[in-house]
């Protein structure tokens, strides 16, 4: 693995504010889960040039067996299925009568979880977690390290067409799963999964759309734009997925964010209170260190440091969709000589929570963050256009045409956040949903939107506990269809 560039380095860095814990045993300060819930491969769509062993979808199940009713929720851009876990949990706890069914996307075979597994079971230090993912980068070794998917091998395997087409035959696979228990199934999604959503809903399943036999759908803080990239756009886009078919997210190459994220997550999760190394980790920009309120340099423990990173107040402009509002801020130590720590009072999320969310806690190979994301997918999500074929559409070989011919018995239920008002004017999940509503003719009063800009940020519908906006609206979404 290498940050390719002092852009994507200072970027890149933002999300190890927490990721340096010292060198201690695991056990230490430590909350380590069995890990009891594993993640359910099933054969997914034969994407062109890609092999068998990857053709495959995966599915977290959170809630009653015996519960016939199901909620399937699509991630975002490079998250992992484990990142709606808690949310699931407290969604089925309050409506028994649904599961929640969390997609795990066919490229997340591509990571290699052994070492999180091992640190999560509390097997290995924290030392040797970090320094098996991201510390050798500073101190090179003989120890064994993380190897990341060549681009050769990725281009073999197929990354470059696991596009659009690919993410909803596979998602049609999860669906048609959930409809053969005999409920209802409702399908959602969070930020460009919530486009996902759009597309799949409008997707022609051999002269029907994907909506057909569904109760509902869920748009999370993301849907799809009525107006679409051009169709010189979308060529321009297809020849760049020779280079390079993983999305370098806010300029990060793959997979570093994903490492990011899961590295500093686990710690801040794991081993709350240990010192951070932070200081001392080369590819973090000054910009980007813990500072007091006067401005001078501290130095956090893991939660500390990890929630500094992703709280609004001090989380920078490039991190806005991995933010949440986490608490206060960092406050001093018991000591001057102790680590400064999180106050987490006034937390929407609190921060284990979101920290348990992006680390899978408790899962086994699976964590809530992707490591490695297809530029191709975020491309094909620009011509979808509310299922309006138009010209990017025929370029990208799309079938999000049904727009217009929803069953006009589809409930909608749509929340927004802090991005809303970033993006301003008519850029808006809400305003997305209601017209994709309105052009098939659905009754106002099947439509329910949640606005909530001025509170929540991007990750907050998710993570919010106890009091959460999202949830308080879903559940009497759910037991009314």
């Amino acid at each position: 693995m290498a940050i390719r560039s002092m852009k994507g380095r200072a970027l890149a860095a933002t999300l190890v504010v927490g990721a340096c814990a010292a060198a201690a045993p695991a056990a230490a300060g430590a909350h380590h889960t069995r890990l009891a819930r594993d993640v359910e491969w099933v054969s997914g769509y034969a994407a062109p040039g890609t092999p068998e062993r990857l053709d495959r979808v995966g599915i977290i199940k959170i809630g009653s067996p015996s519960a016939k009713n199901v909620l399937v929720m699509e991630p975002g851009t490079s998250a992992g299925g484990a990142y709606f876990i808690p949310f699931a949990k407290t969604v089925t706890e309050r409506d028994p009568e649904w599961q929640v069914w969390s997609v795990e996307r066919r490229e997340n075979l591509l990571e290699r979880q052994g070492m999180l597994n091992k640190f999560k079971e509390g097997r290995v230090s924290a030392q040797q977690f970090f320094h098996y993912y991201l510390g050798y980068l500073d101190e090179p070794s003989e120890e064994a390290h993380f190897q990341p998917v060549t681009l050769v091998r990725a281009l073999h395997d197929g990354a470059r067409e696991w596009g659009l087409n690919t993410a909803v035959q596979d998602l049609h696979v999860v669906v048609e799963d959930a409809k053969a228990l005999g409920g209802k199934v409702v399908l959602g999604g969070h930020s460009l999964g919530g486009a996902v959503v759009t597309a799949y809903a409008t997707w022609d399943f051999g002269g029907h759309p994907g909506a057909e036999g569904l109760s509902g759908l869920l748009f999370d803080d993301g849907a799809s734009s009525p107006v679409p990239i051009s169709a010189t756009e979308a060529e321009q886009g297809l020849a760049k997925l020779g280079v390079e078919p993983w999305l370098a997210f806010g300029g990060i190459p793959a997979p570093d964010l994903g490492l990011f994220s899961m590295v500093g997550s686990t710690l801040a999760h794991e081993q709350p209170t240990q010192t951070s190394l932070l200081s001392k980790f080369s590819f973090l920009p000054p910009e980007l260190k813990t500072r007091n309120s006067e401005g001078e340099l501290v130095t956090p423990d893991n939660e500390a440091g990890f929630g500094y990173s992703v709280n609004p107040p001090t989380s920078p402009e490039s991190l806005l969709a991995a933010q949440a509002h986490v608490g206060t801020g960092i406050e001093e130590g018991a000591t001057p000589s102790s680590p400064w720590v999180w106050n987490g009072a006034g937390a929407i999320t609190p921060l284990p929570r979101y920290t348990e969310m992006l680390s899978g806690t408790g899962v086994k190979g699976a964590d809530g963050s992707e490591w490695y994301f297809p530029a191709r997918l975020t491309l094909d999500t620009g011509a979808i256009a509310n299922g309006n074929n138009n010209p990017a559409q025929e370029v990208l070989g799309e079938h999000a045409i049904y727009g217009h011919e929803l069953p006009k018995s589809l409930h909608f239920l749509a929340i927004n956040s802090e991005l809303d008002k970033h993006f301003g004017g008519a850029f808006t999940t809400l305003n997305f949903v209601e017209e994709l509503a309105a052009q098939s003719e659905i009754p106002p009063e099947n439509v329910t939107t949640v606005n909530v800009e001025d509170t929540y940020a991007h990750n907050d519908p998710n993570g919010a506990y106890p009091n959460n906006e999202l949830i308080s609206h879903l559940i009497p979404f759910l037991e009314a269809l």
